[in-house]
């Protein structure tokens, strides 16, 4: 059976409740011994076969019991309601993980992680997000706010760079480490204060990350 033709490219930014850096991306256990995430990203180009999805914005809330790949995970899903049905679905599909080869996107890897999911919700979502001054903001009225900021030393106050590179990664092959912070009210209820967050360009298409 043939895979749908889809691509999405867009910038990111995701937070959690580990410490900077988050050790899942080294593949170690999470710094609390539970894994909680907001991830936003808005597409900048993308469609699924005819369906175009450029300037669409969605937001993904996630929790797990323990490290990810134990499984047991809760999410719900947010698309900006400006979106049509076919948009919808085609964005739906996408992130499900569906039309994607086993392992290669963080969607498909997520969602062989997740036994709950909750259902998507239409709304308006207002995302801003700087990747190259690590800055973002997240929000959906009554149901979530986050945050990013740069890292900063601890003496100086002076904001700080920090890069990491997965060349083999599933979600990006490089992003800027950051500070996030969140709190959401909906059926994934979550928060967390000066956590890890990190900004990256992402480029997907169904074989995988674009490189």
């Amino acid at each position: 059976m043939s895979m749908a033709n889809w691509r999405m490219q867009g910038d990111e930014f995701a937070t959690c409740n580990c410490n900077w850096g988050c050790p899942c991306q080294f593949s170690a256990l999470p710094s609390h011994g539970k894994c909680e995430a907001v991830v936003a990203m808005r597409i900048d180009h993308g469609y699924l076969n005819e369906t175009i999805l450029d300037g669409l914005v969605w937001v993904a809330t996630f929790a797990w019991p323990g490290a990810i790949h134990e499984g047991n995970g809760r999410c719900q899903v947010f698309i900006e309601q400006s979106a049509s049905a076919a948009q919808r679905q085609a964005l739906l599909t996408i992130l499900s993980g569906a039309e994607t080869d086993p392992g290669a996107t963080v969607f498909q890897v997520f969602a062989s992680t997740i036994s709950e999911m909750f259902e998507p919700q239409f709304v308006a979502i207002e995302l801003q997000v700087d990747v190259a001054a690590r800055q973002a903001k997240v929000s959906i009225p009554g149901v979530l706010e986050a945050t990013g900021e740069p890292i900063r030393n601890p003496v100086s106050g002076e904001a700080q760079r920090v890069r990491l590179v997965l060349p083999d990664g599933f979600e990006f092959t490089e992003a800027e480490m950051a500070s996030g912070s969140y709190v959401t009210h909906n059926q994934v209820r979550i928060q967390s204060q000066n956590s890890h967050g990190h900004f990256a360009h992402l480029h997907f298409t169904g074989r995988g990350v674009v490189r």
